[in-house]
């Protein structure tokens, strides 16, 4: 009987401890998996492309229960460019992770996350055997209105280069 008594207490203990040791029930409702919630929605774009103004439109939405920030980006009127990101908070590194693709078989990962009003995330590249960063910053934040620029460095990210500059707006579209 005093066998059956420990097992028992030690199974009662065992549970306990693990549930103790669960996560919260909704794992993307802390702080830090909303940083990125300024980017969800339908946006208007505007950038220079070979000097000349051009526009296009990218949406931005949770999916996965709120875990994953879905976006759904088109080239310019006119290009065939499309593109599709997925992004989501990773708890165990403490770092926002972003995977892009698009239809001109493109792969790029990024990690990073907010700090000063900025989302910056970076990622490693080589091209002909030259190693170089890459990365995207999202600054200038309001709640309408944003600056994103896509940047390289040759020096180990002592300083950065702009490449392509856009701005975003919310679109009139919103919810369409």
């Amino acid at each position: 009987m005093k066998t059956a008594l420990v097992v028992a207490a030690a199974f009662s203990w065992a549970a306990a401890s693990a549930t103790a040791a669960e996560p919260p029930a909704n794992k993307c409702d802390t702080a830090e998996a909303k940083q990125f919630d300024f980017w969800v929605g339908d946006w208007d774009l505007s950038f220079q492309d070979e000097g000349k103004t051009a526009t296009s439109h990218n949406r931005i939405s949770k999916i996965l229960d709120g875990c994953a920030i879905l976006e759904e980006f088109s080239g310019p009127p006119g290009t065939p460019l499309q593109g599709r990101s997925l992004s989501t908070y990773d708890r165990l590194t403490h770092r926002w992770k972003q995977t892009w693709v698009d239809n001109d078989a493109t792969y790029l990962d990024f990690s990073g996350g907010f700090a000063d009003g900025r989302m910056i995330l970076s990622r490693e590249a080589r091209k002909d055997g030259k190693r170089f960063l890459q990365r995207m910053v999202w600054q200038e934040i309001r709640a309408d209105a944003f600056e994103w620029l896509w940047q390289r460095s040759d020096d180990d990210g002592r300083t950065w280069t702009t490449a392509w500059k856009i701005d975003y707006w919310r679109s009139a579209r919103q919810g369409a």
